[in-house]
């Protein structure tokens, strides 16, 4: 995520950040009565959002689980295909050129305190969120639009602008954008969170705002957001899609531990659960029968190195320590094939995949030793072994850890106590001491998604998710030509060349691929959780108390 960095849990991907404590609602029933209000309650299980609710300064799954269910964007993605389709705001976007923009809105749109969306309220909220002076995590998204670098205060001057120059109002329902190069992929990234409208309200008050949103979405907030436990949102009955969300509210309920979720889940209390311990895999079809579910899941979990320090600066060394990992040993033995070992940066759900782009996420000890041996690398002292506690990730960390040991000779330290929310900080400030579970899951269904926020030079934090601090000038023009190109077929060319970049300079190690494994209780039906990690909460269907 950020966008889509991911906790996951001990068995699903890198991403969110999950589990535990059982937060806003305590323990009553998991649904509330569908005849009550017409459509019932329901609760979902997140973990703690990083940051205030505010589109564009999510970058995760847990704050962008509740984000989601408050706006709707310009376009959304079809179930099947993962294509953009214009169910959203807007009414249509096109351009002659791949390059200038116009972006026509659907009429009758408006934000839960009955403001009206415009054209306006797109063009305020994406110069505030890639103004540096703001720091927004999603800023990263908006550095193809013309003027964006004026937003950028350079070695600790302020920006020279506060608004893109590739930014215009045409009237009420119409806005244009100009990018700085042409990119034929531009109208699907933008059902992204990043791009979500703000109303007036939000520049009035930008940090209350974050605890209680007003966004477009089906469900707004009556309420503000309690650390620790959550938030309930009600159905917004003026909602200007096709139709209003089919329950009357939806409890987000925080937990910092993964199985006190599922316990809820088993005993009735909590009715819907993204993701499954990785020691209850195994009996959970048994258990909840039809009620238990899989997808396929657009994400990755990697093993991030710190370019920055001294012992992982070297290419060589990051390569070396790939080529110790046995991923299938692992998927094997810990994830009971929930899980595909990664030889790629790029998810199989999208076009671009290729099954071996990496030439060293095979294990193959002899070479590894050699290669590490070669570069110099001190095995002195142990390396740290990072990952977020309560997320189910230790059992395979220290997997990852005992074959670094047995094929390398590297001792090592498991690093794992900190909760979500603080990982990711220390992340971005480059408070990785060694390597680091890394995860990623699609902002939108392009090859740029996996390989753009997460190692570009324009990505690095706080502008975007580029924790490894990797900077490459020619895998970043890769990336450009690939946005430049004038057809799909072009742009992959393009990408996987920056693919076989990165494969090169391995800042991270692709370790697996994987599947959304959820469960709900008897309460609902019609739950769906996409392969962008997210739950459908505008289609969940409450039957019952």
């Amino acid at each position: 995520m950020r966008t889509k960095r991911i906790a996951g849990t001990s068995v699903v991907l890198t991403g969110a950040l999950l589990l535990t404590a059982c937060g806003g609602g305590g323990g009553g029933e998991g649904g509330g009565d569908a005849s009550a209000d017409g459509g019932g309650t329901f609760s979902v299980y997140i973990g703690e959002p990083e940051n205030p609710l505010l589109p564009g300064n999510t970058g995760e799954t847990e704050g962008g689980q509740v984000v989601d269910a408050l706006w709707t964007g310009l376009v959304e993605y079809d179930r099947e295909s993962n294509e953009a389709v214009y169910t959203g705001v807007a009414e249509s976007i096109e351009s002659d050129d791949q390059t200038t923009w116009t972006v026509n809105l659907k009429d009758g749109w408006t934000f839960h305190d009955g403001s009206p969306v415009t054209a306006q309220s797109y063009v305020d909220s994406w110069n505030y969120v890639a103004n540096s002076e703001n720091a927004q995590g999603n800023s990263y998204f908006f550095s193809n639009v013309e003027g964006y670098d004026d937003l950028q205060g350079k070695d600790g001057a302020s920006p020279t602008a506060t608004e893109m120059s590739g930014l215009r109002v045409v009237d009420e329902q119409t806005f244009e954008v100009t990018l700085s190069e042409p990119y034929a992929q531009w109208p699907t990234t933008v059902g992204y969170t990043a791009f979500f409208p703000m109303p007036q309200a939000f520049f009035e008050d930008p940090e209350g705002f974050g605890e209680q949103p007003v966004g477009n979405g089906p469900f707004k907030a009556d309420e503000a957001f309690q650390e620790g436990q959550g938030i309930t949102l009600t159905r917004y009955e003026e909602f200007g899609g096709d139709e209003p969300a089919q329950a009357a509210g939806v409890e987000f309920r925080v937990y910092t531990e993964i199985n006190t979720a599922y316990n809820d889940l088993q005993a009735g209390s909590l009715d819907v659960v993204d993701q499954i311990p990785p020691d209850a895999i195994g009996s959970a079809e048994d258990q909840f029968g039809e009620r238990f579910k899989t997808t396929p899941r657009g994400d990755i979990t990697a093993l991030g190195f710190p370019t920055y320090d001294e012992r992982f600066a070297d290419p060589e060394v990051r390569r070396a320590f790939s080529m110790a990992i046995d991923r299938q040993a692992i998927t094997d033995a810990i994830f009971q094939g929930s899980r595909t070992p990664a030889a790629s940066f790029v998810s199989p759900v999208i076009d671009g995949h290729r099954e071996d782009a990496c030439d060293v996420c095979e294990p193959n000890v002899e070479e590894a030793k050699r290669m590490l041996d070669e570069a110099g690398f001190d095995k002195s002292e142990p390396v740290d072994l990072w990952f977020n506690a309560g997320a189910g990730h230790e059992e395979w960390m220290q997997a990852v850890g005992n074959q670094l040991r047995e094929n390398l000779g590297v001792e090592y330290q498991l690093r794992g106590d900190l909760q979500f929310a603080e990982y990711l900080p220390l992340q971005d400030e480059k408070g990785m001491t060694g390597p680091f579970r890394s995860g990623w899951i699609m902002d939108y269904p392009v090859m740029e998604n996996m390989l753009g926020p997460t190692y570009s030079t324009a990505a690095l934090p706080p502008a975007g998710s580029n924790v490894t601090f990797y900077s490459n000038e020619e895998f970043d023009a890769k990336l450009q030509e690939g946005n430049a190109a004038d057809s799909i077929d072009a742009a992959i060319q393009a990408y996987q060349e920056a693919e076989d970049i990165l494969v090169a300079d391995m800042p991270a190690a692709p370790l697996f691929f994987g599947l959304v494994q959820y469960a709900h209780s008897e309460k609902v039906e019609e739950v769906y959780v996409n392969s962008f990690g997210r739950v459908e909460v505008e289609d969940v269907v409450v039957t019952s108390e």
